[in-house]
C-alpha cells in the first residue's frame, strides 16, 4: 500500500479506533445543509475524514494553540433570500450552540450553549473567550471557554454577522447585515465604542496584520469599505468590476500586502492590493465562493463552493485554480490547520 493511501487509511478509521489523526497541514470546512467537517489532507489535497456536527455548521475558528477548532451551529431553519418566513418551521433552539472540535483526534468533543442562532465567531488573542453573532437575537455573545457559559451580551444592529477581533486583541468588529454597519467593542469591558456605517449587507471583516485598517465586504452594496481600525472610521470603499459581484469571504495574505475577496454569484475571488486599496486581479474559483483561506506562506487560497459543493485550491502566483475536493453539502466556512 503505497504511503499516501496509508495516510488516508489512518486518518479515516482514526476516530472510530480512537488513534489520533497524523500531523500536517489540512484544511476543515463546515458543511451547512449536510451538518458535518470535512478535513482535508493538503499534502496530498484528499478527503480525509467527514466528522458528524450538528445542524447548520457555519463559522469556524481555530484555537491559538490549534489544538481546537471552534464551530457554530444554528437550528435556525434555512431561510433563503426571499422566502416568506412564515411558511418555516419553528427553529429547534437544543441545536443551537458551539461546537468544540478536537483538531487531532478529529472528533467533536462537545456543544457549549452560546446564546440563539450562532452564525460566525472569533476567538480572543489568549484563547480564553470567544465572540460570537447571534443572527436572530441582534447581539453579540461572550463566551468563557473554561467556565463555558456566556458571561456578556452586547446589543448590536439586526442580523449580526462577521466577527473579527483586531491583531491586538483589544477590539472586536461585528457586522449587521440590516443595519449596514459594523460594531467596535471593547473586549476588557466588552461595550460597544462606536458605530461605523459601511455599504448595504456588510458580511465578513478582516484587519491587516499591524491592526491600522479593517476591510469590510458588502455583499448588496457591490463593494469592499476600509475603515481607519484606531479611529473606528470609514476612510474609503472600493468596487471591483465585473458581473454579479457580491462580496462576501474575506483573507489577507500574512504579509498583509493583498487582500483575496470572494464575490458569490460573481464566482470570483478579487485580489485587492492594500498599498492602492486598488483590485489588481480576479480568480475564477467556482460556483458561489465563500468562505477563504490563506496558507501561512501566502502562496494558497482555499475557497468553499456551496452549490458545487467542492473545495477550490488556488496557486497564488499562477493565479489559477489547481485542484477541486469534494467535500459535503453545502460548504460554507474553511479553517486551516497548517
Amino acid at each position: 500500500m503505497g504511503r499516501l493511501r496509508r495516510l488516508a487509511l489512518v486518518a479515516a478509521l482514526g476516530p472510530l479506533l480512537g488513534c489520533s489523526a497524523p500531523p500536517g497541514p489540512r484544511l476543515f470546512v463546515t458543511n451547512e445543509r449536510s451538518g458535518d467537517l470535512s478535513v482535508i489532507d493538503l499534502r496530498s489535497n484528499r478527503l480525509l475524514a467527514t466528522v458528524p456536527l450538528g445542524k447548520r455548521p457555519r463559522g469556524i475558528r481555530l484555537s491559538p494553540d490549534r489544538t481546537t477548532l471552534y464551530v457554530a451551529l444554528s437550528g435556525s431553519p434555512f431561510a433563503p433570500p426571499g422566502v416568506d418566513e412564515k411558511s418555516l418551521p419553528p427553529p429547534d433552539r437544543s441545536a443551537d450552540g458551539i461546537g468544540v472540535v478536537d483538531v487531532r483526534r478529529m472528533k467533536l468533543a462537545r456543544m457549549i450553549p452560546a446564546g440563539t442562532d450562532p452564525e460566525q465567531l472569533a476567538v480572543s488573542r489568549d484563547g480564553q473567550r470567544l465572540f460570537i453573532a447571534n443572527e436572530d437575537a441582534a447581539t453579540a455573545s461572550v463566551l468563557d471557554l473554561g467556565g463555558g457559559r456566556v458571561v456578556a451580551s452586547v446589543p448590536v444592529g439586526g442580523e449580526p454577522e462577521g466577527v473579527e477581533v483586531r491583531p491586538d486583541g483589544a477590539v472586536v468588529y461585528v457586522t449587521s447585515e440590516e443595519d449596514g454597519q459594523v460594531f467596535a467593542i471593547d473586549t476588557a469591558r466588552p461595550a460597544v465604542l462606536g458605530k461605523i456605517d459601511v455599504d448595504p449587507r456588510p458580511r465578513g471583516i478582516a484587519f491587516l496584520p499591524d491592526g491600522s485598517r479593517a476591510y469590510v465586504t458588502c455583499e448588496n452594496g457591490g463593494s469592499i469599505v476600509v475603515i481607519d481600525a484606531q479611529k473606528h472610521a470609514r476612510v474609503g470603499a472600493i468596487k471591483p468590476a465585473g458581473e454579479s459581484v457580491r462580496p462576501m469571504g474575506i483573507a489577507i495574505s500574512p504579509d498583509g500586502r493583498y487582500a483575496y475577496v470572494t464575490t458569490g454569484r460573481g464566482r470570483m475571488v478579487v485580489v485587492i492590493d492594500t498599498n492602492t486599496d486598488q483590485p489588481v486581479a480576479s480568480i475564477e474559483v467556482g460556483a458561489r465562493p465563500w468562505g477563504i483561506a490563506v496558507s501561512a506562506d501566502g502562496r494558497t487560497l482555499y475557497t468553499a463552493n456551496g452549490p458545487s459543493n467542492d473545495v477550490s485550491i488556488v496557486d497564488v502566483a499562477a493565479r489559477a485554480v489547481t485542484t477541486r475536493v469534494r467535500v459535503g453539502d453545502s460548504p460554507w466556512g474553511v479553517a486551516l490547520v497548517p
